[in-house]
């Protein structure tokens, strides 16, 4: 499967408009586009562990959405709950957003095309940074104890094994 990452800024002022913009992309070149908010990734590394992860749930049928981009955000917010992993997804206004692409088909193409819905494009809004820290230790509630147990630059592998941990929770 072809796996596309591209990131930027965004201003949506219609949210229902730029999700069916996405979902008609998606259906029209037979891939999946899912949008998600690059506050709370910790990096590139972080996205494709869990679009991978995701993509082997299907292929084993151990999978807990019934399409690829939910499943996508399930492990991207290392929940098996549905409505966390909706946090995860963009929102009116200013956003930071990384966009996966992901098929059989050919999604290079796609992916320029992709790319000019975005107000810029820019691979670090995905990276882990100590403005995001806060919300991502929120988000995954990442205990003072795990703190305490490794290094603040380790947080990004916090979050990984909260990713892997979606399967063991199945």
């Amino acid at each position: 499967m072809n796996i596309q990452i591209i990131s930027g800024t965004i201003n949506i002022n219609n949210l229902p408009g730029f999700l069916k913009q996405l979902a008609d992309i998606g259906e029209q070149h037979h891939i999946t586009v899912q949008a998600v908010n690059a506050d709370l990734l910790t990096g590139s590394r972080h996205l494709m562990f869990a679009v991978e992860k995701a993509i082997r749930s299907f292929g084993s049928g151990k999978n807990i959405a019934n399409n690829l981009g939910m499943e996508i955000m399930l492990y991207a917010a290392g929940s098996r709950q549905i409505e966390r992993a909706l946090e995860l997804g963009v929102r009116l206004g200013d956003n930071r957003i990384a966009l996966v692409l992901a098929g059989d088909n050919g999604t290079d193409e796609v992916a320029v095309y992709v790319s000019g819905l975005l107000d810029t494009v820019d691979p670090t809004v995905m990276e882990y940074s100590d403005a995001k820290k806060k919300e991502i230790l929120e988000f995954f509630s990442i205990t003072s104890d795990e703190l305490d147990a490794v290094d603040e630059e380790h947080i990004p592998e916090l979050v990984l094994e909260r990713v892997a941990l979606v399967d063991i929770s199945k």
